[in-house]
């Protein structure tokens, strides 16, 4: 556009030139050549006009140019603005999904603390209800140890029991000791057996019988009760108290024999722990 309006200005030019020229020409023709002044006059003032008409049909395409160049400025810089924001919306569409996969790792991670506090939640449940279980047979035992501790303060156990059976003994030997026999009874076996002893044993110490009742010998009671050793008949007299002989220190039993007394025992049924006692007591409390 801008060639186009440099030769529509220089096509001006000449025909103003033209114009000058035909201008001359006419006024040295004299009266014959007025007609072809005024004919050159008007086309040398279409000339003029041509040339102004470029002139601000130049300037107008220059400002038409200078704007052209702005605006391709301006639209490249928004080219680049739009790269910019295509880069920011590519940036927010990462942003997004790295959101995205946080925002469901999070809700994993809360449906995981969800199930975890729920199960605390039944576990809290449990310990309690394990606690008042706990409670209860805590109470339960409590009573039971208590009406045990009434069921066996009847019974004497340990030292009072040994010292039940230490009294006991002399007076269940006497009790199995057989009926007195008459003095005369008494000197006449003496008497009988006296020869058969020294016959029978040569270099023993011959044993005379003599009317004076020979001692009551201390009975030691056995395992079972029953009375072991050889026991004198007694005098008609009233005989003096046999001196109290100390029983053998107690044997512990061993875990088999006394599954009753165990811990593990069956301590639960009352007329079990009264028979085991009852038995103990019949049988003198005698160690095993």
């Amino acid at each position: 556009i801008n060639d186009i309006i440099g030769v529509i200005d220089g096509i001006a030019f000449q025909t103003n030139i033209l114009a000058l020229n035909a201008a001359v020409e006419a006024a040295r023709a004299g009266e014959q050549g007025r007609g072809f002044a005024v004919v050159a006059s008007e086309v040398r003032s279409l000339a003029q006009r041509s040339a102004e008409a470029a002139k601000e049909i130049k300037a107008l395409i220059g400002a038409s140019v200078t704007s052209v160049e702005a605006g391709s400025r301006l639209v490249q810089a928004a080219g680049e603005s739009m790269n910019d924001i295509v880069h920011s919306v590519q940036r927010v569409t990462d942003i997004i999904g790295e959101i995205t996969a946080a925002s469901t790792e999070q809700s994993a991670g809360i449906a995981q603390v969800n199930d975890a506090v729920v199960q605390l939640d039944r576990m809290t449940q449990q310990n309690a209800a394990l606690v008042e279980e706990s409670a209860a047979a805590a109470e339960s035992l409590k009573d039971q140890a208590h009406r045990l501790t009434e069921i066996v303060s009847v019974f004497r156990l340990g030292q009072d029991a040994m010292e039940g059976v230490k009294r006991a003994a002399p007076v269940q030997a006497a009790a199995r000791a057989p009926a007195a026999r008459p003095a005369s009874l008494a000197a006449s076996a003496a008497s009988t057996a006296s020869p058969r002893s020294a016959s029978t044993a040569p270099g023993a110490v011959t044993k005379t019988a003599s009317t004076q009742p020979a001692p009551m010998k201390a009975v030691r009671p056995g395992a079972n009760g029953a009375a072991h050793g050889t026991v004198k008949p007694p005098t008609p007299k009233p005989a003096a108290a046999a001196p109290s002989v100390a029983a053998p220190p107690p044997r512990p039993a061993p875990a088999a024999d006394d599954g009753d007394w165990e811990c593990g025992g069956r301590w639960d049924n009352p007329r079990l722990v009264i028979g085991r006692a009852a038995g103990l007591i019949a049988c003198g409390l005698s160690p095993r």
